[in-house]
């Protein structure tokens, strides 16, 4: 009948024994082309074919169907999708009416109308109240099952010829768990039918059952096979309570068996009860008063989790609705349970810790990136953010998604995908419970098998047959993005924090709002609610996101050192930001930038102002590698980038002097999150200013030299703090200039020209831009370093400096060369300068006159440099211990040593310590000392100008501003005084080395 190409074509697996089976007599009436046309749109042809055989050797009618081409798609899409379906028809082949139904008849049902068609299979049609069947025991049982499966027959009917499946999904989950509610109103009608064996009629009719349904079946998104998880409550109007008890209990119980007991038509489903009070230790029906005394007294959180998909599904209505309104203020109010937010996120957990090893790849519902990731993190938010907003007091999950992007809780391209990727992940599900009607989540693992799977999961008619490896590739996609997805929203600690909120507080009204600013510490609580009220007025999405966060950004204000000052920062940043969609998002979906945020708002004045320029830094607070500074390599690129770009030396210089300001701000904000120690901040900022100069440098070559012909190269060279990479926020530059005349080049001509680079070099560092910039972008360069200091030559040759040094240096200028270091300019003269320098910085040693001469110089800074009225105990600088006495120890050891001991040849304070422990040139518990007091030294001194804005070398005294910079040096909160208690016995440990080993003070 067909080529051998066409049976693979049209996706046979079995050829052979398609040929076969096609060559029966059941299909001869059969035309070849409707059958080819009928297998290509069946998800598993061999499957379909054997189907076909054996239902046409019982219906011959079926051979005109496949004839109809409307009626032949419905037939060979479910025949090639469900074995059990098609087993059905089998046995009640009168059921193939439904594939000829118009397209009314097919559309999802009402529930008021599957109720009725179910009632009327059992006999019970037109019975207002309880119903009573006319048909009990085993007649009733498979009337129902009959009935029921006729109606999962029709939903499949319409579920595997939608254009759309994952657009169709929500309305074929819902009409079978309106299915299944009929079915059990139907199996109540048939119990009590056959309850009066064992009770009096009228007792019988006097005990209202209510049906509530939990899970998918509550939610209304049933699965083709599912456990129906229900929960049975009872009122016996004047019956004895115990007795009414008894007859709800026989009813709840005989309805499970009539659903699913052994019988000639299989069962529907099990009817878990096993949510109920106590679980299986706990009776099967309660009464309402019994069931809120439960959960008011003893419910555990999941209780409530689960109660969120509570409804009545069938029973007695009002019983139900009663129920239903007594247990709604116990969900809403769960949240704010102790621990409740953990305890669901212990439970995903467990769930995930349960799977068998050989499951958790093939889990569709259960593993990682499954069903149960969706509807967790769903549910989290809902009972959260439901407590004051009632759009969220929804049961099923796609509505809940939609409701919760609307409102601004997720992200909509974060709800979009979260709703695409459920859809999808049930739509699998479906198909693959439709083979054989069993309960099952688990992806198949054979080929055809994945084969069939991608093609009942495609649109009715689709062009061509999706491989099994397609399938498997988008299933593995979803998976990585429902994680991503779950992980980042499931665990924000804003839920956790919200959650820990009474509803007064999370509602921000100004009752609640004022006496907590009040509690909370908030010096201006009148002033703070004009901020809130001006975050929170209106009806905008950004406006409904300020009202979600700031009952929790309010309390993280307030764990740092001035709340007030944090929450004026947020609204300025807030109204700089404006309408832009990815900040207030960030802040709700960032598991560190909110915290990151209200941390630097309210203890760093400073910052707060950068980010007010920069408001679009926020962005790097919930990436840890944004806040991970630039290389100087990358630096340079996008340096040298941008000038290319730029007309000007003017313009160009101002991008560059921006990204040094962007540098500082990456910086000094990583290490505000613990991301930088103090090594890190001054090479980070140090690579910054390089890079700044190094710009400098060649747009003043490029705009002094000109048309002109080149006379020299230039070099400038990094000294002091700079030179050892340990400057702090907003220090200048001590740096002196080189140049090296070019082979034949005018000495005199040489020298002037680079006289002109190196004055031009300053003038771009520091001038006032157009646009104008602020002032933190200029880079002073200080050059007073350079040999006879001020009244010396701007810039030398490089033989001149090898004349000076050889001659004429002094022991403190070859003190001051121990931290040279080149920093921008020609890289090949840098070279040539430290080939030059380190003989006279490393090789000769230190005699005893040089050794006084550097003492008695230490002795005049220290009385004639420390500013009139300063403490020396608590000025970092100069003070006792403090940095200057750690740094000029350090270099007359390396003056003394470097010869001998080349690991000392290092510009950086910190690097030559452990040089001189391990060289064993002083106890190492003494450069422990020495180190601790300089590195606490060095962090008080940037802390001070971050968080007060000013630069100062001296440890705070106001109460204030210590305690900001203890915060900002990662002390808890109220240990200011703790910090100047350390940083005195700190530098006054590091004094007794130091007099010790630099003045040979014992």
């Amino acid at each position: 009948m067909f080529s051998t190409r066409q049976f693979l074509g049209t996706g046979f697996d079995d050829v052979e024994r398609a040929r076969r089976f096609l060559a029966a007599p059941e299909l001869s009436a059969c035309d070849p082309a409707a059958l080819l046309d009928g297998f290509a749109q069946a998800p598993d042809p061999d499957l379909a074919l054997l189907s076909l055989v054996r239902i046409a050797e019982r219906a011959p009618e079926v051979a005109a169907m496949v004839e109809a081409p409307t009626v032949r798609v419905r037939l060979f899409r479910l025949l090639g999708s469900s074995e059990a379906l098609a087993e059905f028809l089998l046995r009640n082949p009168g059921q193939l009416d439904l594939l000829r139904l118009g397209g009314t008849d097919l559309a999802q049902q009402e529930p008021a109308a599957l109720r009725r068609r179910l009632l009327a299979s059992v006999g019970a049609a037109g019975q207002d109240g309880a119903p009573v069947a006319r048909l009990a025991g085993q007649e009733g049982m498979i009337a129902l099952r009959v009935a029921y499966r006729a109606e999962v027959l029709r939903i499949a009917l319409r579920d595997l010829t939608a254009e759309d499946p994952l657009r169709a999904m929500p309305g074929v989950g819902a009409e079978l768990a309106d299915a299944a509610g009929a079915a059990l109103d139907a199996a109540l009608a048939v119990a009590r039918a056959d309850a009066a064996d064992r009770f009096d009629p009228t007792e019988i009719a006097a005990v209202s059952l209510a049906v509530i349904g939990m899970g998918k079946c509550g939610a209304r998104e049933l699965n083709y096979i599912s456990d129906v998880d229900v929960v049975y409550v009872h009122a016996g109007d004047d019956l004895d309570e115990e007795r009414a008890g008894a007859i709800a209990g026989y009813l709840a119980g005989h309805l499970a068996q009539l659903a699913n007991a052994p019988a000639q038509e299989p069962g529907l489903w099990e009817v878990d009860p096993n949510l109920r009070p106590e679980g299986r230790d706990g009776v099967l029906s309660r009464t309402l008063e019994s069931h809120l005394a439960y959960y008011e007294r003893w419910a555990q959180s999941w209780e409530f989790q689960a109660l969120l998909k509570a409804r009545c599904i069938a029973g007695d209505t009002e019983l139900g609705a009663a129920y239903e309104a007594g247990v709604a203020p116990l969900i809403w109010s769960s949240p704010e349970r102790d621990g409740f937010v953990e305890s669901v996120q212990s439970m995903r957990r467990r769930v995930s810790d349960n799977i068998p090893a050989a499951e958790v790849a093939r889990q569709i519902k259960l593993g990682p990136g499954g069903l149960r990731d969706v509807e967790f993190t769903v549910q989290l938010l809902q009972l959260v953010h439901g407590r004051i907003d009632e759009t969220l007091r929804v049961r099923d999950t796609t509505t809940a998604i939609d409701r919760l992007a609307e409102a601004g809780y997720i992200g909509r391209g974060d709800a979009a995908d979260f709703d695409n990727a459920y859809r999808y992940l049930r739509v699998l599900e479906h198909r693959i419970q439709l083979v054989s009607l069993r309960r099952t989540h688990l992806m198949p693992t054979r080929e055809p098998a994945l084969r069939a799977l991608a093609c009942a999961a495609q649109p009715a008619g689709a062009p061509k047959r999706q491989p099994a490896s397609a399938l498997t590739e988008r299933w593995q996609q979803t998976k990585r993005q429902v994680r991503s997805l779950h992980e980042r929203i499931f665990y924000r600690p804003l839920l956790a924090t919200a959650a820990n909120l009474s509803t007064d507080e999370v509602r921000l009204s100004p009752e609640a709002a004022a006496a907590r600013l009040a509690a909370l510490g908030y010096l201006d609580p009148p002033g703070a609610m004009r901020h809130i009220e001006a975050l929170t007025a209106g009806v905008s999405r950004r406006a409904s996101l300020q009202r979600q966060l700031l009952p929790v950004l309010l309390g993280w204000f307030a764990e740092g050192v001035s709340p007030d000052a944090g929450l004026l920062g947020f609204r300025r940043l807030s109204e700089r930001l404006g309408q832009s969609p990815w900040y207030l998002g960030l802040l709700r979906d960032s598991n560190a930038a909110a915290e990151r945020l209200c941390r630097i708002l309210s203890s760093s004045r400073l910052l707060t102002d950068w980010l007010e320029v920069s408001p679009e830094s926020v962005a790097w607070l919930g990436n840890d590698d944004e806040l991970e500074p630039l290389t100087h390599g990358q630096l340079l690129r996008e340096n040298a980038a941008k000038l290319r770009r730029q007309a000007t030396a003017e313009a160009g210089m101002r991008l560059v002097r921006l990204n040094r300001r962007r540098e500082m701000l990456r910086t000094a904000l990583a290490d505000g999150a613990g991301l930088l120690d103090i090594d890190g901040v001054g090479e980070a900022l140090s690579n910054a200013d390089a890079a700044c100069i190094q710009a400098a440098v060649e747009l003043a070559e490029n705009e002094v030299v000109g048309g002109e012909e080149a006379a020299t190269r230039v070099l400038v060279v990094a000294m002091g703090r700079q030179g050892g990479s340990e400057i702090g926020y907003g220090s200048d530059a001590d740096v002196m200039y080189v140049h090296q005349p070019l082979d034949g080049a005018d000495n005199a001509r040489a020298q002037e020209q680079a006289t002109r680079i190196v004055t031009r070099v300053g003038q771009l560092l520091t001038a006032n831009l157009k646009p104008p910039v602020p002032a933190e972008l200029k880079l002073t360069v200080d050059a007073a370093l350079r040999p006879e200091g001020k009244q010396g030559a701007l810039v030398r040759t490089l033989e001149s400096y090898r004349e000076y040094y050889g001659r004429w240096a002094s022991v403190w200028e070859r003190q001051a060369l121990l931290r040279a270091r080149p920093m921008a300019g020609d890289a090949t003269l840098g070279q040539q300068f430290l080939e030059m320098i380190d003989p006279i910085r490393y090789d000769r040693g230190l005699e005893e006159t040089e050794l006084r001469e550097i003492r008695r110089i230490k002795a005049r800074v220290e009385s004639e440099r420390l500013p009139r009225g300063a403490d020396p105990a608590l000025h970092v600088k100069l003070g006792r211990g403090g940095l200057s006495d750690v740094e000029w120890l350090v270099q007359v050891l390396q003056l003394q040593h470097a010869a001998s001991h080349p690991e000392l040849r290092t510009p950086s304070t910190r690097p030559a310590l452990e040089a001189i422990a391990g060289a064993e040139l002083i106890p190492s518990e003494e450069v422990v000392l020495l180190d601790d007091a300089w590195t606490l030294a060095t962090r008080i001194r940037s802390a001070t100008l971050i968080t007060t804005g000013r630069a100062s070398d001296v440890v705070p005294r106001g109460w204030q501003d210590l305690e900001m910079v203890a915060r900002w040096c990662g002390y808890e909160a109220g240990q200011g005084a703790q910090l100047e208690s350390e940083y005195r016995r700190a530098t006054r440990r590091a004094r007794h080395v130091f007099e010790h080993r630099f003045y040979g003070i014992d």
